[in-house]
């Protein structure tokens, strides 16, 4: 493993453990959770955004440095990682355009569960999860794997941190919601 290498594992270690202890902290307890952040002006959708991006972009920059170390099957490499990646980017936007980049980034807004949120309550999370996947998939590199594993632990714990919230904020409505549609699937 090359310096740069190393640093960018780091990093994004680093960035997924800072994510998933913010949520562990948010989920038990939610009286002074972080995410969702308390009020709409906070730094903390700008900060876990970032944090985000980090996890993403040190997986691709050390998958860059590290391309092809893995022996992966030509039909997973090639078609699954990138089917994996565009498709999770389609709904992913189509997810933030659905109920906005407020709701998006934590903030109150109105409840949708149409669309996208007709089938998961969490459509982005479950895509952002297809998306790292892919990109490990495609990427074929041992180092990168850590970062994707650290990244797609922080994506499946967020609801956990932001439902009870939503339920406060929604009463029944979002109630009733839970009851028809699953958490991811």
């Amino acid at each position: 493993m090359t310096a740069a290498q190393g640093i960018l594992l780091v990093a994004g270690l680093l960035s997924g453990m800072t994510l998933i202890g913010t949520l562990v902290w948010s989920i038990f307890l939610p009286s002074r959770r972080i995410w969702p952040p308390n009020n709409e002006t906070s730094p903390i959708p700008t900060v876990a955004w970032g944090l985000t991006l980090a996890v993403f972009g040190t997986a691709i920059g050390l998958g860059i440095l590290d391309w092809g170390t893995v022996s992966t099957l030509d039909p997973v490499r090639w078609a699954l990682g990138p089917v994996l990646i565009v498709a999770g980017n389609l709904i992913v936007w189509w997810g933030a355009f659905s109920i906005g980049l407020k709701a998006t980034s934590g903030g109150r807004d109105k409840l949708i569960t149409t669309g996208l949120y007709r089938h998961s309550r969490n459509p982005q999370y479950l895509a952002d999860m297809a998306i790292l996947i892919g990109f490990g998939l495609w990427l074929s590199s041992f180092w990168v794997w850590p970062i994707v594993a650290v990244g797609v632990l922080a994506l499946a714990m967020a609801p956990f941190a932001e439902e009870p919230w939503l339920s406060a904020q929604y009463g029944a409505k979002f109630d009733d919601y839970c009851a028809v549609t699953g958490r991811f699937l």
